[in-house]
């Protein structure tokens, strides 16, 4: 079958390349929204305007689209947004600025934190992560343990997101952005003092 030109639900000629954008991203919804374990193929598929039939023909099965929702989500580069010696600050400015309270959701975050617990979305999620932040934040780093260095930095951008946006905690909810992204900064720096100059 010729996947150019497909048909929907309500017979409208629709674009395979269309096609496929709207099944992921009803699929990056429903995976944020309910996680791995709570989304289903029909749910996806009536939000794009298609059947689970179209969503398995385009992605294969439901492991193979959350595989792909894992790359969309995880591969823009939204908090280590700089390279290099600027690094510590840019990713402490841009952590606080993410997780204020008038900042949208932070679907990344959520799709990992809501789909952890199936062992099979959480090796998903860890290949994820290794190949789009873990190994560009490693390579940056110089000196012993580069790879425990980039995971604990990893694991303090967590910490702060689900503490200060998803739980909302207090203190780091109502902290003055300046003086919080001043404290992140020196938390990062003790993990990337040694980092190569950007080139």
């Amino acid at each position: 079958m010729n996947l150019d030109l497909i048909a929907d639900d309500h017979d409208r000629p629709r674009n395979a390349a269309a096609t496929r954008e709207a099944i992921l991203r009803s699929a990056v919804s429903a995976f944020t929204r309910s996680g791995y374990d709570g989304a289903g193929l029909r749910e996806i598929a009536g939000a794009a305007g298609v059947t689970a039939m179209m969503v398995k023909r385009y992605f294969g099965s439901k492991e193979q689209l959350f595989a792909e929702v894992v790359d969309h989500a995880l591969a823009p580069r939204t908090i280590l947004v700089e390279d290099g010696a600027g690094m510590a600050h840019a990713a402490a400015a841009a952590l606080v600025a993410r997780t204020a309270r008038e900042a949208e959701h932070l679907d990344p975050f959520l799709l990992m934190l809501r789909s952890a617990s199936n062992p099979r979305a959480a090796e998903i999620l860890r290949d994820g992560i290794g190949r789009h932040i873990g190994s560009h934040v490693a390579a940056q780093l110089t000196g012993a343990a580069a790879g425990e260095r980039s995971e604990l930095l990893l694991s303090v951008i967590a910490g702060i997101w689900l503490m200060r946006k998803v739980i909302g905690t207090p203190a780091l909810a109502a902290a003055e952005p300046g003086a919080l992204t001043a404290q992140v900064e020196e938390l990062f720096r003790l993990l990337t003092s040694e980092i190569r100059p950007n080139r």
